[in-house]
């Protein structure tokens, strides 16, 4: 069994949290306050929480490609990673379930 080097796996770990909390922040604060409350034209700041959470995805993307790649995870693994950074609250699953594993 190889070993993720610790580097990587900090890296995975940083990105899920990271991606998870924006993805959060998107579903329970930045769409309700956009889409019931017609809030995000006065409060311009917020339109920047769903392009911040484009660019976390991304790079969340790469780190689970990366840690998919040096560990020799199946294609179904991988695909389930990247498909955790689309539901609120799987990326911390993810996570949790990687560093337990691989640590």
């Amino acid at each position: 069994m190889t070993q993720p080097s610790t580097a990587v796996l900090t890296r995975f770990r940083l990105m899920a949290i990271l991606c998870g909390v924006n993805l959060l922040l998107l579903v329970f604060g930045y769409m309700p306050a956009k889409h019931i409350f017609d809030l995000v034209d006065t409060n311009k700041w917020m339109v920047f929480i769903p392009i911040a959470h484009g660019y976390l995805y991304i790079v969340y993307i790469l780190t689970a490609l990366q840690i998919g790649v040096q560990k020799k995870m199946s294609l179904l693994t991988i695909l389930v990673l990247i498909a955790a950074g689309t539901l609120p609250f799987a990326s911390f699953i993810a996570e949790r379930k990687i560093v337990k594993k691989y640590s």
